[in-house]
């Protein structure tokens, strides 16, 4: 990508930021204050077992050098904002999924580079394709917190001074984050569409195993913690659910020439959209039989059985 289409890119990684600040209220914050259990239990599945365990992953796992890198850099990124939309249509704790992914956003800032400069320094083989890039670590931190922190502080002071607006441009927000997402995954996509088709069957077992080992993690976090129903939807969404936009904005600035790296992000991309939708319809089909089960008429007709 030219210099110019990177900025770009950045600009609408900051944008989407943005629009997720717009959806926070104090009222939000202190809620974490006043119940930290589960947003801190999503937070450790997200950046403490998530990169810790695809580090062990790329350990014990043949794969291209490239793939590793590019796993560790997605289990590095902070949920998304799609798992804020995934999470209430699931009828999950809609507001603990947007407190969790705005306190994530702001805490990848630092624990996105460190972590995967931590973990891909870890590996021999990941070690050595940093040591050819010679990608400077304030310089990640940096970019991140650019399109991270800062677009978020401004979207919070935002929704405080002009609240009307906040309501109003949210919805165009959450959009133009999800067109943007789609977007990013389809210039990496066609820009490597031979290599993808040479190498599919390594990305795309990659990218699934990958991302059901995200959402594992967030599901048996929040059941461990024995947390409520509604919680721990949202906490499996949110660690499932990663940000591969920031993923690939990463890589575009810093990785353009390693186009392994880019399609396990774009896969990701493409591949969290399915599961996270499959797995709201599979929660939506166990509601609908575990209301069928309670429900009056059908206890009146177990009890109409029992008396024939």
């Amino acid at each position: 990508m030219s210099s110019t289409s990177l900025l770009l890119l950045n600009l609408i990684l900051a944008m989407m930021m943005f629009g997720i600040a717009l959806s926070l209220k104090p009222a939000d914050f202190r809620q974490v204050v006043r119940q930290p259990k589960g947003p801190l239990t999503g937070l450790a599945a997200q950046f403490v077992l998530m990169p810790a365990l695809t580090w062990l992953l790329t350990l014990l796992v043949p794969m291209p050098a490239e793939v590793a890198l590019g796993l560790i850099l997605v289990a590095s990124c902070p949920g998304g904002s799609f798992s804020n939309i995934v999470t209430y249509l699931a009828k999950g704790n809609t507001a603990m999924s947007i407190s969790m992914t705005g306190i994530a956003s702001v805490a990848a800032a630092f624990m996105t580079p460190f972590n995967f400069m931590f973990y891909a320094s870890m590996n021999p083989h990941t070690a050595q394709l940093l040591k050819q890039i010679a990608v400077p670590p304030e310089s990640l931190f940096i970019v991140v917190a650019l399109v991270l922190a800062l677009p978020l502080t401004l979207g919070l002071f935002c929704s405080q001074m002009a609240p009307g607006f906040a309501k109003r441009s949210e919805p165009f927000f959450r959009i133009i984050s999800l067109l943007t997402l789609f977007g990013f995954v389809a210039i990496a996509l066609i820009t490597n569409w031979p290599r993808f088709i040479a190498g599919a069957s390594v990305f795309l077992l990659a990218v699934i195993f990958h991302n059901a080992l995200a959402l594992a993690i967030g599901w048996l976090c929040a059941w461990v913690m024995k947390l409520p129903v509604a919680d721990r939807r949202a906490i499996t969404l949110e660690v499932g659910l990663q940000n591969s936009g920031l993923g690939l904005g990463i890589i575009f600035t810093f990785f353009g020439d390693l186009t392994g790296m880019a399609i396990i992000a774009a896969g990701w991309g493409i591949w969290h959209l399915i599961s996270g939708m499959g797995l709201c319809y599979c929660w939506h089909r166990l509601d609908n039989r575990r209301a069928a089960l309670t429900s009056p008429v059908s206890s009146t007709r177990e009890q109409h059985k029992g008396t024939l």
